[in-house]
């Protein structure tokens, strides 16, 4: 019996050991291992935070100009537990941000542990802030928050977007590259006990970090020249909207985007969602008008069912297509004229003609070759598709007007891509406008690239439709485009308008579309004005003007130079003659009167051989223009 008690008590002890064994390997892996993690668990326990807010990543443009950025504010936290005196401090707070003492009690008798007041304690001003800070009111906190403000205002604002009142993306890029751009939020960590009362322990403050900057491929400068005329064809013409688009045919990058009407991000919440969330540039969908006659004459001549130089079309003003007559903006007609001088003169029916000889199947084919009728992929948010003919439904009615540009629906950003794969070699690119993602550093995390979707036409084909384009602005109806000393191509649209399958009298959508420099192209641009008051039913008169100014700050904005083996412009009744400045440095006074003597001549400096002169030698100024020599 005594033995069976001995085993009993060795068992027991035992026992004993292994238990007091694993209470110390709990305890040596609590110490060693666990430690972090229930340090934390504890401190989370009796630890508090006030959430500070990261900036957003800054939007620039191509060359470093900041077109969104930050603004530090303050914004209104309560730890409810820690107010003692809750009317005190509601009825001050409620008179400072000047809203109801019921509301502002509301929130600090709150059972929670950390209140934000929202909205009305969001982002204060700084004069607010300060008020609110010299109180001293026990558990009233002002918390670090970043507002996005846009300095140029209306400036790029659909392409920019707008952000909501928590910092988030809403459109555009804002939207679009919000998860690169928003950053991460930091925090003050503050220890207090069960009942809320703040320990004294000092804080932990764990920084925010600010979100990626986006490099856009929009130039500034190309930018301005947009929103300015923009607003000048507002003034001018009161359009239902208008729209332009400048390219680097070369890569598929937007240098300049923008629309009528246009909002301000600071203040989006002002305006109508019809307002905020259309960029006209990809959104709009209509009917092109000639300027698709581009894509026509591009597609015959790489089919080679002309030769564009030498074959002819007699145009007597109409033609008769299955008993619907369709006429030419010239009602007698052009007569006979080369198929560069269809293109040049807009001539309905011979594109018609065109459309005739190409087929449906062909014609066709190449547009949804030339990227009608899909979304192109820009990196925007809102992209429309444009709608085409069902080519089972085409009939000769429809292959022809759709020749000239009459039927199918398309979106500018498709027209514009289409026309840079005719004149940059036959390639259709993707179109992009974030260049790149950069941190502060300007260390780069992602790099956009120019895409190649296919190509579409030969070189051979490229090359004699970007001498077309420029015979369009030299001798056709694009001369009011014409810029002396840069060779410019080009091609007018004036579509008329539907509704409910019936043309509208007098409701144009009136556009150009224009390359430059046209023999090696650096940019096309296109600019479209819808249904503009008080002026002649024709682009050539309306867009045209418009144009050549946006050109010349392109051509300025990308440094193109200058060459002297442009197509001459054929003048017209109201263009001024221009004469090449002759070279008189090194001639004697009287022998360079007598070689300027179209001009007027303002003679600096005593002497009688010519030093210095201006314009430069080889320069086309207008007639009695004043040339000033230097002489010594």
């Amino acid at each position: 019996m005594f033995k069976k008690i001995d085993i009993r008590i060795k068992l027991i002890f035992i026992l004993l050991l292994l238990f007091f064994f694993l209470v110390i390997i709990k305890v040596f892996y609590i110490q060693v291992f666990d430690y972090k993690k229930l340090n934390i668990l504890a401190n989370n326990l009796w630890s508090r935070e006030l959430e500070i807010e990261a900036d957003r990543g800054k939007i620039f443009d191509r060359n470093g100009i900041v077109l969104a950025d930050n603004l530090t504010t303050s914004s209104l936290v309560l730890i409810p537990s820690q107010i003692k005196d809750k009317e005190l401090t509601s009825k001050k707070l409620s008179e400072i941000l000047n809203v109801s003492y019921d509301d502002m009690l509301k929130h600090v008798t709150k059972k929670t542990s950390v209140e934000r007041v929202h909205p009305e304690g969001r982002r204060l001003p700084y004069e607010i802030a300060e008020q609110i800070n010299n109180l001293k009111l026990e558990g009233v906190y002002l918390v670090k928050e970043s507002k996005r403000v846009y300095p140029y205002k209306d400036f790029l604002s659909h392409t920019l977007g707008y952000v909501g009142i928590d910092n988030q993306g809403l459109a555009g890029v804002e939207l679009l590259y919000d998860k690169y751009l928003k950053g991460e939020n930091g925090n003050i960590k503050y220890y207090s006990d069960a009942h809320g009362t703040r320990l004294n322990k000092s804080e932990v403050y764990e920084a925010p970090t600010p979100g990626l900057n986006i490099n856009l491929t929009i130039d500034y400068k190309i930018q301005v020249s947009l929103e300015r005329e923009m607003n000048n064809i507002e003034a001018m013409f009161h359009p239902d909207m208008a729209l332009a688009i400048v390219v680097n045919p070369k890569t598929g990058e937007i240098l300049g985007m923008s629309s009528y009407p246009d909002y301000d991000p600071n203040h989006y919440k002002d305006y109508k969602n019809e307002v905020l969330n259309r960029n006209l540039p990809i959104w709009a969908s209509y009917e092109p008008g000639s300027t698709f006659k581009v894509v026509t004459m591009a597609s015959a001549v790489e089919e080679k069912v002309i030769d564009i130089f030498n074959d002819h079309f007699y145009d007597s003003g109409k033609v008769n297509v299955e008993g619907s007559i369709i006429k030419c903006w010239k009602s007698k007609g052009h007569g006979d004229q080369t198929y560069l001088q269809v293109l040049q003169n807009s001539c309905n029916p011979g594109f018609v003609k065109l459309g005739e000889l190409l087929g449906k199947e062909r014609l066709f084919s190449y547009i949804d070759q030339f990227g009608f009728g899909e979304k192109t992929g820009i990196d925007l948010n809102g992209e429309g598709t444009g709608i085409l003919f069902n080519l089972n439904k085409v009939g000769k009615v429809e292959l022809a007007t759709s020749a000239f540009g009459q039927g199918p629906s398309v979106t500018p950003i498709q027209q514009v891509m289409a026309v840079s794969a005719v004149v940059n070699g036959g390639y259709l690119y993707k179109p992009y406008i974030v260049k790149n993602i950069s941190d502060n550093t300007n260390t780069v995390y992602e790099e956009h690239q120019k895409e190649l979707k296919r190509k579409v036409i030969s070189g051979e084909t490229s090359a004699i439709m970007r001498t077309a384009l420029e015979s369009v602005v030299a001798k056709g109806g694009g001369k009011s485009a014409y810029i002396e000393g840069y060779r410019i191509g080009g091609k007018t649209g004036t579509a008329q308008k539907q509704e409910n399958g019936s043309y509208l009298v007098n409701n144009y959508i009136m556009s150009f579309m224009s390359v430059v420099p046209s023999n090696n192209p650096e940019a096309v641009f296109y600019l479209a004005i819808d249904n503009p008051k008080n002026t002649a039913m024709l682009s050539s008169y309306t867009t045209t003007p418009i144009a050549r100014r946006i050109l010349l700050d392109i051509i300025n904005a990308l440094e193109i130079p200058k060459q002297k083996d442009g197509m001459e412009k054929d003048l017209e009744w109201n263009d001024k003659i221009t004469y090449e400045v002759p070279n008189v440095i090194g001639k004697t006074v009287e022998e360079a009167k007598k070689l300027l003597i179209n001009f007027q001549i303002d003679i600096v400096g005593e002497g009688e051989i010519v030093k210095e002169q201006s314009p430069s030698p080889g320069e086309k100024i207008e007639d009695q223009s004043k040339v000033r020599i230097l002489i010594e």
